[in-house]
């Protein structure tokens, strides 16, 4: 009797810890570790664009708040609190209530979504500047310059035991700096801009650009160790999931490249060129799918295994930069247009849709119970429960 008292308590000690650890990772996996923080516009260092948390099941638009001014960024959030920066370079903060809780003007045109970690953003500027900024000292810490503007978010990466921030200049480098102090560490030329957000994994960076190539860094020492030549450029970033990459070309096609230690290790096309239009967005990869957006207008849902569609979805008006967001059972995806759209993430049946009234190029922010869109005109729209 008391060996079967044992085991039980064995047993049951077991499956807390199972249970605890798969918590961990869902709350992890996209997003940050906080449910109500989304710290990089696709959620995780991976780009990825998933996350396990639900979003409303009968969303509805909570409060708007407009703050007149263009802006390119996506959204980043900590503790509900949603952050972004306009053109004209003023960092806005709006709690989860709609209330506006900061602003600081940086000076100088922005494109770039933020970097939101530890109470510090990282912002990159037009004029080619990469700037931490404190949210609970209201100031900017330290800058770094380079030589060209930077257009896309930074990312971040760890090691040799230190924490840096990693992103691209339209003067061909890809940099690491440190993450307090801003102090250069390594630098890799790549022979053309870089514009789009990298993708990281370890300690490994990967991106691609105009020139047609696919790169994976080593942050750490500084230098390439592969490459492979798409059949177009690569107007967007990678996603990142498992040991696989998926990115696309300008002329259509979408790739799963195969990656171990820096390697690339195997390849193949998951959508032909002349299957859909030209590629702009980034995919979303939940653990069984990738969802990805082209320009004739349709989401495509690709069987990660097979490399079957599973369905493809007309959205209505014009597609463009706005990036898929995976959340669960279901997919966020907005048009260049300004319509919203929820769909079944197995079915790709319509479950919600919202016309914002003005055009989307942001990618969705998601945190427990609600999400977040930002339109170009500066407008933060807060989607939550409808509890009627």
């Amino acid at each position: 009797m008391l060996m079967g008292v044992l085991r039980r308590l064995l047993v049951g000690a077991m499956l807390a810890l199972v249970l605890t650890s798969c918590q961990s990772v869902g709350e992890i996996f996209g997003g940050g570790a906080d449910a109500m923080d989304w710290e990089l516009f696709r959620g995780d260092e991976s780009l990825s664009g998933y996350t396990r948390r639900s979003l409303p099941e009968r969303p509805t638009l909570k409060w708007s708040h407009k703050s007149g001014v263009r802006t390119i960024s996506s959204p980043v959030v900590q503790g509900g609190t949603a952050y972004w920066c306009d053109v004209k370079g003023v960092v806005r903060g709006v709690s989860l209530q709609g209330e506006p809780t900061f602003e600081f003007d940086l000076g100088t045109p922005v494109e770039a979504t933020p970097l939101l970690h530890d109470s510090m953003l990282y912002i990159g500027t037009i004029e080619g500047r990469l700037t931490a900024l404190s949210l609970s000292q209201r100031d900017t810490l330290w800058s770094y310059g380079t030589e060209g503007q930077i257009s896309a978010s930074p990312n971040r990466v760890q090691f040799d035991g230190r924490d840096a921030i990693v992103f691209g200049s339209y003067d061909n480098y890809l940099y690491c700096v440190d993450q307090l102090s801003g102090e250069f560490l390594n630098r890799f030329v790549s022979g053309y801009y870089i514009n789009g957000a990298v993708a990281v994994k370890d300690k490994y960076a990967l991106f691609g650009g105009c020139d047609a190539w696919l790169r994976v860094i080593d942050c750490e020492q500084g230098v390439m160790t592969d490459s492979l030549q798409m059949t177009g450029y690569i107007p967007s970033s990678a996603a990142l999931a498992d040991e696989f990459a998926y990115v696309g070309d300008y002329t259509g096609n979408i790739y799963e490249i195969e990656l171990k230690e820096g390697r690339i290790v195997g390849q193949r096309v998951v959508i032909e060129a002349d299957d859909g239009g030209e590629y702009v967005s980034v995919p979303a990869v939940s653990p069984t799918t990738i969802y990805v957006l082209t320009s004739d207008k349709y989401l495509h849902a690709i069987d990660r295994r097979s490399g079957e569609r599973k369905w493809k979805y007309l959205l209505k008006g014009t597609v463009g930069e706005s990036s898929p967001v995976v959340a669960d059972d279901a997919v966020v995806v907005c048009t260049r247009t300004g319509v919203v759209s929820v769909l079944d993430a197995e079915s790709g049946e319509l479950r919600w849709e919202y016309d914002a009234g003005e055009q989307i190029v942001a990618s969705p922010a998601i945190v427990k119970d609600h999400f977040y869109i930002l339109t170009s005109r500066g407008t933060l729209l807060c989607f939550g429960e409808d509890k009627k």
